[in-house]
């Protein structure tokens, strides 16, 4: 028989023993003599039998998928961060044999999420954003099934892989407070999103620990799309405001339209800074004083630590990647 075409069952008549045989010597589990174990991964390393993967997972009670949890009310301006994580994720799952379901949830709808699971068809997950109240993995936490938050949360039974968003958004507003700037303005966005609520927590960290600056600061929180990022803009600019931090780059974008409608020069007139530097970004001129975060980094970490859990392994529960403040035109 061509070894290309050859099955456990085959291997098993061959031997003399069962099909149950055969898989628990290629899984290395289950209680099988040490002789008749030789045996059959002899006659395997001899005719280069590469079990397939739906005969591996019977074999190993696994299923080689992995569900990778998206939100379905993102918009266009997150894609490119669900897209990078999900390239970093695909990568080391590949490598390592797994293929990948996408499953899209909601606050109120996880049923893609828990049909996956009621049917057994992943052997792990990795939530892609972490809230406030977060349904999907409270779902998670009662189905047993493993999984990695890609972000932070305060419930210790979570594994989690974020990047220091708070030192990160710390140390960038120090700068600017050391930079001579007295009178600042954050816009911040979601305040449900977990992230969001550690950048906050970061720039606030910045102006009570400095004991220097004698400056004043304004926060606009829960700052969606462009009509009220205007209104905040037009209200700091005729508070006399020096600099504004936007806390992510879709706001950055529209507090620099607004500015550039009004005939604003930046830096000259108005400082401009971003806690999330993206390709959003990277075209405006002048360039905009940032954070980078490596988001195809984030999705490796969390795919190569659901993995070591699957294989039984410790883990760190919670694990912050690195950043880069970058100083730009934007800025004086």
């Amino acid at each position: 028989m061509d070894d290309k075409n050859l099955t456990i069952g085959d291997i098993a008549e061959e031997l003399g023993v069962s099909k149950t045989t055969i898989s628990r010597a290629i899984s290395g589990k289950g209680r099988i003599g040490e002789k008749t174990r030789e045996r059959v991964l002899s006659y395997i390393e001899e005719h280069h039998y590469r079990p397939n993967v739906v005969a591996r997972g019977l074999a190993q009670n696994k299923t080689y998928n992995l569900a990778v949890v998206l939100p379905g009310d993102y918009n266009v301006v997150e894609l490119p961060f669900f897209q990078k994580c999900m390239l970093g994720i695909s990568r080391v799952a590949s490598a390592h044999g797994y293929d990948v379901l996408l499953s899209m949830v909601t606050t109120q709808n996880t049923k893609q999420l828990r049909r996956a699971v009621d049917n057994h068809k992943i052997d792990g997950a990795i939530l892609t954003r972490t809230l406030a109240e977060d349904e999907p993995m409270k779902f998670l936490l009662q189905s047993d099934v493993p999984f990695v938050a890609i972000g932070s949360t305060a419930d210790e039974r979570v594994v989690q892989i974020d990047n220091d968003h708070r030192s990160a958004c710390r140390e960038l507003t120090e700068r600017l407070l050391q930079s001579g700037i007295r009178k600042l303005a954050l816009i911040g966005s979601d305040e449900s999103h977990i992230v969001t609520r550690n950048r906050l927590h970061g720039f606030e960290d910045a102006l009570e620990q400095s004991t220097q600056w004698k400056g004043s600061s304004q926060i606009f929180m829960n700052i969606g799309n462009d009509a009220q990022v205007q209104r905040v803009v037009e209200k700091l600019l005729k508070d006399g405001t020096e600099c504004i931090v936007s806390m992510d780059d879709f706001l950055c974008g529209c507090v620099l339209n607004v500015l550039q409608q009004r005939n604003v020069m930046v830096p000259e007139q108005m400082q401009v800074v971003s806690f999330y530097d993206s390709t959003l970004l990277e075209n405006r001129k002048p360039s905009v004083t940032s954070i980078r975060f490596n988001v195809e980094e984030l999705g490796q970490k969390a795919c190569e630590t659901l993995l070591a859990m699957l294989e039984g392994e410790a883990v760190e529960a919670r694990t912050l990647l690195g950043y880069e403040v970058r100083m730009r035109n934007s800025t004086k």
